[in-house]
C-alpha cells in the first residue's frame, strides 16, 4: 500500500497547476496541511522533473496570489522518494480569519475551504463573518480610546432609518462595536457621533502654492456621515459649469469630473488613517488635492492599489457606508479615477496618499471672462434661498430660529425657505419632521 493517501489534511498531485492557489488558499482558511507535488491520485510516484521551474511558480503564488500574505504560514521541501523528486508545501492554518485569491477577492470564487479531501467554495455568509472578525480583531479604530465620553449617535440612527435598518438603542453600542475592551467609547464612535473632536478642514488658495489662503471652511466635529454630506455639497457649488447653447442639445462642461472627485474624498474617509490626523481638500487655482494618511493599507502594493483591489485599513468605517450605499467594496473608486484623469492623479508615500484633480482649462478661460458661467447650486434662487443654503452647507444642523437671526428674516420665512429650496431639488429631509434635519443634494 501507498504511502501517500489523500485526506483531509494531505492533497496529492501529479504536477504543478494553476489549481495550486485555490488548494493553499483552503488549507489557509481551513486547519491546514500538506500539498504533495509528483504523486499521482492513486499514491503512485511520478516525480517533479522542473524542479527549479515549479518552485519558481509556486513562489510567485505565494507572494503575489494570495491575500493576505501567507508566506509565513507555508514552508517549501524537496522530498526524495524512490528515485524520483518531491516538492512538499507545509501549510499552516492561517493566522488571519480569511484568505482569498487576489484576482477573486472575497468572493465565493476566491474563498476555499479544505472540507474531506476537496476545495468548497466558502458561502457569502461566511466570507462575510470571517472578514469583518479578521479586521475587529486588530483594527486600531476599535481599540483607540475616544477623546470625549459624552457621545450621542442621533444622526447615525437617522441616516440607517432613511436606509430602512431598524437601530435599537438597547443594541446599537453593540451592533456598531462602538466601545473597546475596557468599555470606553473608541475612535469609530468618536467619528459616527453627533459631536466630536474632530476638524475637516476645506481649504481654498490663491494661485497654484500654499503661498496664501483665500478661504478656509472646517465641516468637521460632527457624524462623519454628515460631514460627507456637507462636503459633497460644497463640491457641487465649487464644481463651476459653462454651457454652450448654440447647439442643441446644450453642452455643460464642468470644472472637474465630480464623480472622480466623490469617489476620491469617499477614499480619503474610509482608508484615511485617523491616529495621524484627518484627511483634508484643498483647492488651488488650476487644481483640486484630496489627501489622506497612513500611505498604502498594510499587504497592498501600488499595482493593487491602481487596480483598485480593495483591502480597506478601516474595515468597520467601511460597513457603515457600504450600509448606506456610499461605497462597495469592488474597489471600482481609483480606477474610475485613473479612467478620467491617469494614474498620474495619485502621488503614493509611506506617510500619505494625495489625489490631483486638475481643473479643466477651458472652464477656468471661460470663468476669467465670466461668461456664460452656471455657479453650481446657486443658479436660479433669490439672496434668502442663498444664504440659506450656505447656511445648511456649513452647519445642517441649525435651527430655523437660529438661521432666522443670522439671515436676518423671520423664522416663517425660513420655514417657506426650506420648502421652496426643496420644490427646486436644493435640499431634502433626512429623518422626520420634529427629530430630523435638511440636507443639501447635489
Amino acid at each position: 500500500m501507498s504511502q501517500y493517501v489523500e485526506s483531509e489534511k494531505v492533497e496529492l498531485k501529479v504536477k504543478y497547476t494553476d489549481t495550486i492557489c485555490k488548494e493553499i488558499v483552503a488549507f489557509l482558511n481551513a486547519d491546514g496541511g500538506q500539498i504533495i507535488i509528483g504523486v499521482r491520485d492513486d499514491g503512485d510516484i511520478v516525480g517533479v522533473e522542473k524542479i527549479d521551474e515549479t518552485l519558481k511558480k509556486i513562489s510567485d503564488v505565494i507572494t503575489m496570489q494570495i491575500e493576505p500574505n501567507p508566506q509565513e504560514e507555508i514552508r517549501t521541501e524537496l522530498k526524495f522518494d524512490s528515485g524520483k523528486t518531491l516538492i512538499i508545501l507545509y501549510v499552516s492554518k492561517g493566522t488571519r480569519n480569511i484568505y482569498c485569491q487576489k484576482k477573486y477577492g472575497f468572493s465565493s470564487s476566491g474563498c476555499s475551504i479544505r472540507i474531506g479531501t476537496t476545495c468548497k467554495e466558502m458561502t457569502a455568509e461566511q466570507i462575510r463573518v470571517r472578514y469583518e472578525k479578521n479586521f475587529y480583531d486588530e483594527e486600531y479604530m476599535v481599540k483607540k480610546r475616544a477623546s470625549r465620553s459624552d457621545l450621542t449617535f442621533r444622526e447615525l440612527k437617522i441616516y440607517y432609518a432613511e436606509k430602512g435598518f431598524h437601530v435599537d438603542d438597547s443594541s446599537l453600542e453593540a451592533n456598531f462595536n462602538l466601545r473597546n475592551k475596557d468599555g470606553e467609547y473608541n475612535l469609530l464612535a468618536e467619528l459616527l457621533a453627533d459631536k466630536n473632536n474632530i476638524p475637516f478642514n476645506f481649504v481654498k488658495f490663491n494661485g497654484e502654492d500654499k503661498a496664501a489662503i483665500s478661504e478656509r471652511n472646517d465641516y468637521g466635529y460632527g457624524c462623519i456621515l454628515s460631514v460627507y454630506e456637507k462636503i459633497k455639497s460644497r463640491l457641487s457649488a465649487e464644481n463651476i459649469c459653462i454651457s454652450d447653447t448654440t447647439t442643441r442639445p446644450r453642452k455643460d462642461r464642468y470644472l472637474f469630473d465630480y464623480d472622480a472627485v466623490n469617489e476620491a474624498v469617499l477614499n480619503a474617509l474610509v482608508h484615511n488613517d485617523w491616529t495621524i490626523t484627518e484627511p483634508q481638500i484643498s483647492v488651488f487655482s488650476n487644481r483640486m488635492e484630496i489627501i489622506s494618511h497612513g500611505g498604502l493599507p498594510r499587504g497592498m502594493t501600488v499595482d493593487d492599489f491602481y487596480e483598485g483591489i480593495s483591502h480597506p485599513r478601516n474595515s468597520t468605517l467601511m460597513r457603515v457606508f457600504l450600509n448606506m450605499g456610499l461605497t462597495e467594496h469592488t474597489g471600482h473608486g481609483v480606477p474610475t479615477i485613473i479612467n478620467k484623469y491617469g494614474k498620474e492623479a495619485f502621488e503614493i508615500t509611506e506617510s500619505y496618499i494625495k489625489c490631483k484633480i486638475p481643473f479643466d482649462k477651458k472652464v477656468l478661460e471661460m470663468r476669467q471672462k465670466n461668461v456664460g458661467l452656471n455657479v453650481g447650486l446657486n443658479v436660479g434662487l433669490n439672496k434668502t434661498e442663498k444664504a440659506v443654503l450656505g447656511l445648511l452647507i456649513e452647519t445642517p444642523d441649525r435651527t430655523a430660529d437660529e438661521m432666522a437671526s443670522v439671515v436676518g428674516v423671520t423664522k416663517r420665512t425660513i420655514e417657506r425657505t426650506f420648502v421652496s429650496l426643496q420644490k427646486k431639488g436644493k435640499i431634502e429631509r433626512l429623518g422626520s419632521k420634529r427629530d430630523g434635519m435638511w440636507v443639501v443634494i447635489k
